[in-house]
């Protein structure tokens, strides 16, 4: 979404090692993305404030949703595949309890329920939330994850796609997923690979070098990140080697196979869960 002229901004450390040591990685315009000197974490410094950063996600925002719910939904799908959510999903007991944070209009939220979980969403736009309330019947709620102070261990499933890269402090996030997760639970966790072929060979013209983008991982960092905060990494995949309409199909095809045997995938993947 494209920020608003009287956007306030602040200067930040890094969220991963609290360094300052830093250096401008991506001049974009008029933002920039640095990349940590110590850790290599890359992140906006300065960063929108989120008091401000929240507005743009309203009526613009919920229409590109509403555009894109059907494919952003086959991709997580297909994700879950890649992870074997079949299993996953046998070695939970009833009842199975689900959350889909940034649930856009509840289409994974559906899909879980239709699969027997009790699941529900939590969606910054509030539009988008009552789109899926009203048209598809899921819970969703309206907010931040730390807005609706879930009990402690309520779910055995969190997940959330294209999602950590939009949080202002994703060390507090993840703190907070996991506490809301039951012991053994599992995370699933999808963003922008920045160490992906495409980053790599557009840099400040990459497709998720965007304005909304807060922090951007790697494989790496990502991991690191997940580990820190109390999980144990048991997969990653990776997917999209080359976006559509940049090469030719018969250059895509065997590109984007070599991504996800490779890992380096425009998006990564990773489950986690939660240490007993």
């Amino acid at each position: 979404m494209v920020p608003k002229v009287d956007e306030r901004k602040e200067t930040v450390s890094c969220v991963l090692c609290g360094s300052d040591d830093s250096r401008v990685y991506w001049e974009c315009d008029g933002y920039a993305f640095v990349r940590c000197s110590r850790c290599g974490h890359m992140y906006q410094n300065p960063k929108p404030v989120f008091d401000d950063l929240k507005e743009r996600y309203q009526d613009e925002y919920f229409h590109y949703e509403l555009e894109n719910d059907q494919p952003f939904f086959e991709l997580m799908r297909k994700g879950l595949e890649d992870i074997r959510f079949d299993r996953i999903e046998a070695s939970i007991s009833d009842p199975r309890r689900a959350l889909d944070i940034g649930c856009a209009t509840g289409m994974l939220v559906r899909y879980l329920s239709e699969r027997g979980w009790h699941a529900e969403g939590v969606e910054i736009c509030a539009p988008a939330a009552r789109f899926g309330r009203e048209k598809r019947g899921v819970t969703i709620h309206v907010g931040t994850l730390d807005s609706q102070q879930f009990p402690d261990r309520s779910f055995d499933l969190v997940h959330f796609s294209h999602v950590i890269e939009h949080v202002p402090d994703p060390r507090a996030f993840l703190e907070e997923v996991v506490r809301v997760t039951k012991p053994g639970g599992y995370i699933v966790v999808v963003t922008p690979n920045t160490a992906s072929l495409q980053a790599r060979l557009f840099g400040r013209n990459w497709r998720s070098a965007i304005a909304d983008h807060l922090n951007l991982f790697s494989r790496r960092t990502l991991r690191h990140l997940m580990e820190e905060t109390g999980l144990s990494v048991t997969a990653t995949k990776t997917w999209g080697g080359i976006a559509a309409g940049v090469v030719p199909a018969i250059v895509k095809r065997p590109t984007d196979r070599l991504a996800k045997l490779l890992g380096f995938g425009d998006v990564v993947l990773q489950l986690g869960r939660v240490r007993e």
